[in-house]
């Protein structure tokens, strides 16, 4: 009865908003069910809404495959996790299945699996524990932790130090020795209360082998990925964040039926692809045990996110 009555009071928040939207000519007709269509029409997704899984669980899969044992013929582990800020669970039905300019398609095309993820610390429709924004999602990702242990309830609040980033635990304790972190927001550990600014400084005075950097643009961001992937010895867990779908989403509306936020996505989508081509041509890749996870934060709504409806709380995860 109480799962009835949050998704009556879900539903009556989203027609609002969708009324909102209407009048301000942003909504693109994003209702609920046309959203669950969407969502339903990708046959990639071996979920559904209602079995999502915690975005938490990419944590999971990341220890899980550094502690594993190597396979025959591998001599070194590697991670590598893009991220699609703002990227919602539809996009991926804007995808037509070619392969040569997406990473989604291509990892799907050669073994890899797609998810439906969930972020805001509960399933929809129960009400939200913490902001479906990007601090608290990529912080429950790389925490394994919620807001109510990680602390990152909202942007702005920097992450309790007893809560490491993986970043952090897999080279203190010497499971990998290096890790990146390429990103293009200040607020991962540029401003003063930034979500990983206290992180940042314990990782200078323990001089740990941890490289946190902010290039200013996507731009950017992708060409120190590319640097980083293309080097002999690569860092061994990259984690890279693009912001193409939550620029597009904030400015002209987060919907698949818009050209804007549908032509983010795909250059997100595109950006990596170059990324994992990369990857599989280096003289190494043969001898390396590489995960390569697609994933994003939050959805978005109208032209923003943080809040509790279906389109902001539904992530993805495509991992290979």
């Amino acid at each position: 009865m109480f799962t009835m009555f949050q998704s009556a009071i879900a539903a009556v928040i989203t027609f609002f908003m969708m009324l909102y939207g209407m009048i301000a000519g942003i909504n693109f007709n994003d209702t609920i069910k046309k959203y669950k269509e969407n969502v339903n029409s990708v046959e990639a997704y071996s979920n559904t809404l209602e079995t999502a899984i915690p975005q938490t669980d990419i944590y999971t899969m990341i220890k899980n495959h550094f502690e594993a044992e190597l396979p025959a013929g591998k001599t070194e582990k590697k991670v590598i996790v893009l991220g699609f800020d703002g990227g919602r669970a539809d996009a991926l039905s804007l995808l037509d299945g070619s392969t040569e300019n997406s990473a989604i398609s291509y990892l799907l095309s050669t073994n890899g699996t797609a998810q439906i993820g969930y972020c805001g610390g509960v399933n929809y429709p129960k009400f939200h524990k913490q902001d479906t924004s990007t601090a608290p999602g990529w912080a429950a990702i790389l925490t394994g932790q919620w807001a109510d242990v990680n602390g990152v309830k909202g942007n702005g609040m920097p992450k309790n130090q007893d809560c490491p980033s993986l970043l952090v635990s897999l080279v203190e304790e010497k499971t990998i020795d290096s890790s990146a972190f390429y990103v293009s927001w200040n607020g991962h550990f540029v401003d003063d209360d930034s979500t990983y600014i206290h992180e940042k400084q314990y990782i200078a005075d323990q001089k740990l082998d941890v490289t946190f950097l902010d290039a200013g643009d996507d731009d950017g961001t992708f060409d120190n990925t590319y640097a980083d992937v293309t080097s002999a010895d690569c860092t061994d867990f990259i984690f890279t964040i693009f912001e193409y779908p939550d620029h597009n989403g904030h400015d002209t509306g987060f919907c698949i039926e818009n050209p804007a936020y549908a032509d983010a996505f795909r250059e997100n989508d595109a950006q990596c692809k170059l990324i994992i081509d990369a990857i599989e041509s280096r003289d190494t890749y043969e001898t390396e045990d590489w995960l390569i996870i697609l994933t994003s934060d939050h959805g978005g709504y109208n032209t923003g996110h943080g809040f509790l409806t279906i389109q902001e709380r539904m992530t993805f995860i495509v991992a290979r």
